[in-house]
């Protein structure tokens, strides 16, 4: 029988951000179910015309709400704010607009934060550290450097008395840590090799690694 949502998927870092989320959110509401399509991107399965009917940009992860019209959303900060609104009834990973509206702001703030800055420069990291066929030490630096300076934002941040970005007193994990950390984690990829140089970050990302929910979302969709 098919589930109420359905998450075409694979386990990079913006993959990730999704199956994280969903599964700390069966940590809380049990009931909570879906089915995983494992998406080949290597060899451009997203690009396929039937998944360009879901997401014109022809990127993963995207999710299908079956128990919705099978209605479909792509972008990731997008799915996990349209995740937290229908199926965090007690809003135990973001804030209500209404009711805490200057909490559900700075969600908002941290995560166009991250899908502007952490995860596009982190991205452009990674490909001309491991994937661009000629060497530009340029670019390399650019964006090393850039990352970097990321990361120090977040440092900032976390170090005003903070174990998570938003939320009262230390902070509430909520989709903004998710949503940021999953690209924060996979830092050697693009040549940092250690958080050393921010230790609340580093603190930050063990804490979030240290949750079963977000542990258990780290694979799924591989093949």
């Amino acid at each position: 029988m098919s589930k109420p949502l359905v998450l075409y998927t694979f386990p990079t870092p913006n993959g990730v951000k999704v199956s994280a989320f969903l599964e700390e959110l069966k940590t809380v509401y049990p009931s909570i179910e879906y089915d995983v399509e494992s998406i080949n991107i290597s060899k451009n399965t997203q690009k396929e015309p039937w998944f360009i009917k879901l997401n014109p940009n022809g990127r993963i992860p995207v999710l299908v709400d079956r128990s919705r019209n099978n209605f479909p959303v792509f972008e990731t900060g997008a799915i996990l704010l349209y995740l937290q609104q229908h199926y965090d009834k007690e809003n135990k990973f973001g804030w209500d607009p209404k009711v805490d509206p200057d909490e559900y702001s700075q969600t908002l703030q941290w995560i166009f934060f991250a899908n502007s800055g952490v995860g596009p420069m982190q991205g452009q990291l990674n490909h001309f550290m491991k994937a661009a066929p000629v060497d530009i030490p340029y670019a390399k630096k650019r964006y090393y450097d850039e990352t970097k300076r990321l990361y120090g934002v977040l440092e900032i941040r976390l170090s005003q008395d903070r174990d998570w970005l938003v939320g009262p007193g230390r902070g509430v994990f909520s989709i903004a840590d998710i949503n940021a950390i999953s690209w924060v984690r996979v830092h050697v990829y693009g040549g940092i090799e250690s958080l050393d140089e921010w230790p609340n970050v580093k603190k930050w990302v063990e804490a979030a690694h240290a949750r079963p929910g977000f542990s258990a979302g780290l694979d799924v969709g591989r093949s």
